[in-house]
Order: C-alpha cells, then sequence, then structure tokens
C-alpha cells in the first residue's frame, strides 16, 4: 500500500478515536500526546489501526509509536513482514 494511502487512513484514524476537533489536521509530525491522548487512548488507537489495516504491531513496535509518521512507519514494515 502507498506511503500517502497509508497516511490519510492513519490520519482518519487518529482524528476519529482521538476525537480531533474540527479544525486541527493531524500530520506526520503530530504526537499523539499533543492531541491530549493518554494510555487508554492510545491502547484505543493502536487497536483502532490494527483493525483498519488488518494486522497486529509487535511490542518493539508499539513502543515506537508515538506520531502519526511513526505510526505510518511501523504499519509499513509491518506490511513488509
Amino acid at each position: 500500500m502507498d506511503h500517502d494511502v497509508i497516511l490519510e487512513k492513519v490520519i482518519s484514524v487518529v482524528s476519529e478515536t482521538l476525537e480531533v476537533p474540527a479544525g486541527v489536521e493531524p500530520t506526520e509530525q503530530t504526537v499523539f500526546k499533543d492531541l491530549g491522548a493518554d494510555s487508554f487512548d492510545l491502547l484505543e488507537l493502536v487497536t483502532a489501526l490494527e483493525d483498519e489495516f488488518d494486522l497486529t504491531f509487535d511490542d518493539e513496535a508499539l513502543e515506537k509509536i508515538a506520531t502519526v509518521g511513526d505510526a505510518v512507519g511501523a504499519i509499513e514494515a509491518a506490511q513488509q513482514s
């Protein structure tokens, strides 16, 4: 799957799951904690991303996901393995 398509889907899932206010558009550099996400929100987000992309992140990948770009990279890596 193309990087831009993954990015678009991740932004959509992030916006919906974290209830990002209208007018705020997450980018690859957006840090989830800056959107007000706590550990429960992050767990919910990871679950939503796994469902959306039909994959499972390993523990090592989960530890590195802090931004939208990190999530995109983890999805790309999971799809290649």
